[in-house]
């Protein structure tokens, strides 16, 4: 697994700087977890336990991918469910299992062939075997192609992406206010379009707080002038501490801001992490603000799911070679809470997609020296199985899990004893 993943070390030590430990360990350890979980499957079919066999590796690896979620420079970003972004149908079933349960089918599936190919001959065994994951598989897919036809929703609101991979970052204050007056003129651009709400991607600059009110200078007259709510991220540097924010400019209301609640080690190592929500005032439907990091995690998308919102604002930074998976990411986020996402990244994609994971419209960001895009956006909120009970399917999982290792335990007991008791 170690060559199979040569392409993450380029990605996690030459993109990302981070140190060869943060390849080496998680992609060393991962080997070693499936290849237990396939010792498993082994140990229980051939104790005869093919049934309990099927369930146990897709049990085992959904709790080892529940327990990685939590570790801080991961989240969820390593499931095996991001392979199905481009299914739809499939991807329904986030709505109401998370990533967790597009991970069980997966591994389900492979499993109980194996176990009907072992089975080979004996035809009622190997459809104990193989009917029930077909049952699962067959209503998961039925649910998302249910769930993909229902009627979209007749309010709508109208979104710009605007972004510049010209300038990555200003780190001075004569680069920044330069950089504003650009954005300035873009977004005024875009409101002229109609959009209601103008997205521009996370961290563009260094704000210190000496220059904030110089900075909201710029931006908050478009705000007022077109009654356009505006979001740019920052790095803004206070004398105590700094943060990765994004700032919100609604028309004729006071500057409100939003804290990246979860950091990029090693480049956000020493920034404050947030707390809190944020929902953008005076706007007709409720809109919240995640950043980048913070889609990779349950939260704090699933509590933005529970206070009903229709549309997550995502400022982002991506790194060119991952736009496409981290990129989309996001996406799953806004199935399992039943709400829109617009996407703004550097180096990376403009992208808006509906609560079903449709994408509505996408964009490249290194075309020219700003790249835009504006989507008319279906707006509801389907409260998700998954908004109302969170994580509970990895703790299914693990009773499956648990379960299983019982039944080994049983069926190597009986096998050791055996010839004691036969004398």
């Amino acid at each position: 697994m170690l060559l199979g993943s040569l392409n993450m070390l380029y990605y996690l030590h030459f993109v990302l700087q981070a140190p060869m430990s943060a390849w080496l360990i998680p992609f060393s350890i991962a080997p070693l977890l499936f290849a237990g979980g396939v010792l498993l499957f082994r140990g229980l079919v051939l104790c005869g336990a093919v049934i309990s066999a099927t369930i146990a590796l897709p049990a085992f690896w959904t709790v080892c991918e529940f327990i990685a979620s939590f570790a801080p420079a991961n989240g969820t970003a390593g499931s095996l469910a991001y392979t199905q972004m481009r299914f739809l149908p499939m991807l329904q079933l986030a709505s109401i299992t998370g990533p967790w349960g597009i991970t069980f089918l997966l591994l389900m599936f492979p499993s109980a062939i194996s176990a009907a190919l072992y089975l080979r001959g004996q035809e009622r065994l190997q459809l104990m075997v193989l009917c029930p994951m077909l049952a699962m598989l067959s209503g998961a897919l039925l649910f998302g192609v249910v769930r993909l036809a229902a009627p979209g929703s007749e309010q709508r609101i109208t979104v710009g992406l605007l972004d510049t991979d010209r300038v990555v970052f200003a780190d001075d204050t004569a680069t920044m206010r330069k950089l504003a007056i650009g954005y300035r003129e873009e977004a005024e651009r875009l409101a002229r379009q109609g959009a209601e709400i103008v997205l521009m991607p996370e961290k563009t600059g260094l704000l210190l707080d000496d220059d904030a009110k110089s900075f909201d200078a710029v931006l908050q007259p478009v705000s007022d002038r077109t009654g356009t709510t505006l979001v740019i991220g920052v790095l803004h540097r206070t004398k105590q501490q700094s943060f990765n924010e994004a700032r919100i400019y609604t028309p004729d209301q006071p500057v409100t801001t939003y804290d990246k609640q979860h950091l990029l080690p090693p480049f956000e190592s020493k920034l404050a992490p947030g707390s809190s929500l944020a929902l953008l005032p005076k706007l007709s439907v409720p809109v919240g603000i995640a950043i980048c990091k913070d889609m990779d995690f349950v939260h704090p998308a699933l509590n933005y799911g529970r206070a009903g919102i229709k549309l997550l604002l995502d400022p982002a930074w991506d790194f060119d070679v991952d736009r496409t998976w981290h990129g989309h990411i996001a996406i799953m986020r806004g199935v399992e809470g039943g709400y829109a996402i617009a996407h703004t990244a550097k180096d990376g994609f403009l992208t808006v997609s509906d609560d079903r994971g449709r994408i509505l419209g996408e964009v490249r960001t290194d075309n020219g020296s700003f790249a835009s895009l504006i989507a008319n956006v279906p707006l509801r909120h389907d409260q998700t199985i998954f908004d109302r009970y969170g994580t509970w399917f990895p703790w299914v999982a693990g009773v499956f899990l648990i379960a299983a290792m019982i039944r080994l335990l049983f069926g190597l007991r009986t096998i050791f004893l055996a010839p004691t008791s036969s004398q």
